[in-house]
C-alpha cells in the first residue's frame, strides 16, 4: 500500500506528469490493471479496516481501532500457521485510534519518524539544512488562514526531518529496504510454508519532502525561501487567494518528488522479488486507501488535501495492480471493484473465512478469467458525511437533507484520529442517552450513543457545508465531473441503488433517514 497515491498520475493509468517507471513496468510486464476501483470506508485507518477487516464502517462509526466483534485476517492467518509481517512508516498503526491494527502480524517492523510520528524530542543542533531544506512548519496555512486565531499545530516530522543526512534516510526508503531485506529473507524459507507480507508505505502522503535529485526535479523555476512540504487542506486555496498560483505549483511538484522516488524504492523491492524467483508463487498487490487533491477543479472550486467535500474521481477513483501466479501482465480488468474486495481475495488465497459480517468479493474469478462482474455496485464515504454510491458507469454522492441528524455511533473501543490541537474535540464520550446495541450478524453487545444538534461531533463529521447538497455524475460521458446530473431521472435510479445497497448492508435505519431515503 503506498498511501494517498494518485490513479490519473501513474503512468500505467495514463499520467504524464511524473515519472513512475518502475509502477508502470509492474504493471505492464507483471500485473492486471484494475479501471474501475473505488475507495469504501475512508480516510486513512478505516480503508485499512476495509483491507485488514473486510467490513465497510464508516456507516456506524468513524476512523477507529479493530472493535470486539471483528478480527483482522492477520488474525486467522496467525492461527493457521501463516508467517506475517508488517513494515511500516504509517503513524497512525501506532496511536489511538489504529493502535491495534499490528498485534495480530507475527511480526512488525515500525519504522519511525514520519509526520506525526513523535520520534524526536528537539531538533538536531548539528543540522545545516542539508539534504531536508529550510521548510515552512506544519501549522503555516492555518497561520495564513487565520492569523492569531489559527490553533497551533505540532508537527513531529519538523523536528525528525533535521536528522536526515541522505535519501537512505528518510522513512520511506527505509521502510522499501526494510520490507526488500524481509522478502530476501523469506525467500530462505519459501519451502516452509505460506507468507503474508503488508508494506504500509506512508508516501507520497505528506509531507512532501525529498532530497535531490528529486527536490528539484518538477520545479519550472528555482524555488526560493522556506519549501512548502505540508500542503493546505481547503476548498478555493487558490481561488480564496489564500494559496498563490506559484506556491500551489511548488507544492503539486513537491508531490510529484515523493511520488517519483518511492517509485525509484518499490523498483529495488521488485528487484528483490526477481533475484530469488519469487513470481511463479507469490502474489503481489499494489494499491492505495484514496487519492490526494492537488489543485483539482471540481465543483467551481479548486481542492487542497481531503476537505469536506465528495469523494470526487482525483480522490476515490484509486489505482489497483494485481500479480497472480499463471496470469501474463499487462491485462486490464474493467469490472467494478472496492478497497473491502481486497480482504475478500486474501480469505480466497488463503483459504480462510471470516468470523464476522465481511463485505467484500473476492477478485480471483476476475483475474481468472472465470467472470467478467464481481459487483454491481460500490458504497463508500466518510462518516456523518455524504454517502456514495457508483455502479461503475454513474456515481451519486448523496448529502443528509436536514440538519445531518439522526447520527448514531457503534463502538466499545471509542477511539479515533488524534488530532492533537487544543480546543478541537476528536472524539466525545459516551453519555446517558447511549444504550447496547448490536452490529450486524454480530450477538457482541456495543455502545451506540446517539447524537443531535448541539452536540460535539466526532472529528471529520460534516457540517452546514454539506447538508442538502447532492452530486450526481455520469463517468462514461463526464469523468472529470463537470456536469452535475442531480435532478434528471438518473438521481431517481440512484437514489433506488443506494437505497438497496444500505439495506443489503444492513445500515443503521439513522443513516436512510439523515438522507433523506
Amino acid at each position: 500500500m503506498l498511501d494517498s497515491l494518485n490513479r490519473h498520475m501513474l503512468g500505467s493509468y495514463g499520467g504524464t506528469e511524473f515519472a513512475t517507471p518502475h509502477l508502470d513496468r509492474f504493471a505492464r510486464e507483471r500485473a492486471t490493471r484494475f479501471t474501475r476501483h473505488v475507495t469504501g470506508s475512508l480516510p486513512c485507518m478505516p480503508a485499512r479496516h476495509d483491507i485488514l477487516c473486510g467490513a465497510l464502517d464508516f456507516l456506524w462509526r468513524p476512523w477507529g481501532s479493530i472493535e470486539l466483534w471483528e478480527e483482522p485476517i492477520t488474525a486467522q492467518l496467525r492461527h493457521g500457521g501463516v508467517t506475517t509481517m508488517l513494515v511500516t512508516d504509517h503513524p497512525h498503526l501506532f496511536e489511538t485510534g489504529g493502535e491495534n491494527y499490528h498485534t495480530d502480524f507475527g511480526g512488525w517492523d515500525y519504522v519511525r519518524g514520519h509526520e506525526g510520528d513523535p520520534w524526536r524530542t528537539w531538533l538536531d543542533p548539528s543540522w545545516v539544512g542539508f539534504p531536508a531544506p529550510p521548510a515552512a512548519d506544519g501549522g503555516w496555512f492555518l497561520r495564513r488562514r487565520f492569523g492569531d486565531r489559527a490553533p497551533h499545530l505540532d508537527r513531529a516530522y519538523d523536528r525528525s526531518r533535521t536528522f536526515f543526512r541522505s535519501e537512505d534516510d528518510y522513512p520511506g526508503p527505509r521502510t522499501m529496504r526494510a520490507a526488500a531485506e524481509w522478502v530476501a529473507g523469506a525467500a530462505q524459507h519459501h519451502a516452509e510454508g505460506g507468507w503474508l507480507l503488508f508494506i504500509d508505505e506512508f508516501a507520497p502522503h505528506e509531507p512532501f519532502d525529498t532530497p535531490e535529485p528529486w527536490q528539484s526535479m518538477y520545479e519550472d523555476e528555482p524555488w526560493e525561501g522556506e519549501r512548502i512540504i505540508w500542503p493546505p487542506y481547503m476548498v478555493g486555496a487558490q481561488a480564496q487567494g489564500v494559496l498563490s498560483d506559484a506556491e500551489a505549483r511548488h507544492v503539486r511538484g513537491n508531490y510529484g518528488a515523493k511520488l517519483s522516488m518511492i517509485d525509484e524504492w518499490f523498483g529495488r523491492l521488485l528487484s528483490e522479488l526477481d533475484r530469488h524467483g519469487l513470481w511463479d508463487d507469490t502474489v503481489v498487490i499494489v494499491c492505495t486507501d484514496h487519492g490526494h487533491y492537488l489543485g483539482d477543479q471540481r465543483d467551481g472550486a479548486d481542492l487542497w488535501g481531503k476537505p469536506q467535500v465528495p469523494q470526487f474521481e482525483p480522490l476515490g477513483h484509486i489505482p489497483l495492480l494485481v500479480h497472480l501466479p499463471g496470469i501474463a501482465g499487462g491485462g486490464v480488468c474493467d469490472a467494478l471493484t472496492t478497497s473491502v474486495d481486497l480482504h475478500a481475495t486474501l480469505c480466497d488465497l488463503f483459504g480462510v473465512s471470516p468470523s464476522h459480517r465481511t463485505h467484500g468479493r473476492s477478485l480471483l474469478p476476475l483475474l481468472r478469467g472465470e467472470t467478467t462482474s464481481v459487483r454491481e455496485w460500490a458504497v463508500g464515504g466518510v462518516f456523518g458525511n455524504w454517502v456514495q454510491v457508483t455502479d461503475g458507469r454513474r456515481k451519486y454522492a448523496r448529502a443528509p437533507e436536514g440538519d445531518n441528524f439522526p447520527l448514531s455511533m457503534w463502538s466499545n473501543r471509542w477511539s479515533t484520529m488524534p488530532v492533537h490541537v487544543a480546543g478541537v474535540t476528536e472524539l466525545p464520550k459516551p453519555d446517558g442517552r447511549a444504550w447496547l446495541d448490536q452490529m450486524p450478524g454480530s450477538s457482541v453487545p456495543v455502545i451506540r450513543q446517539p447524537f443531535q444538534a448541539g452536540d460535539a461531533l466526532p472529528f471529520w463529521v460534516g457540517g452546514a457545508n454539506v447538508v442538502g447538497r447532492h452530486h450526481l455524475y455520469d463517468l462514461t460521458v463526464d469523468p472529470d465531473e463537470r456536469e452535475n446530473r442531480v435532478g434528471e431521472r438518473m438521481e431517481r435510479e440512484m437514489i433506488d441503488l443506494l437505497r438497496a445497497a444500505l439495506r443489503e448492508l444492513e445500515a443503521p435505519a439513522e443513516q436512510l433517514a439523515r438522507l433523506g431515503l
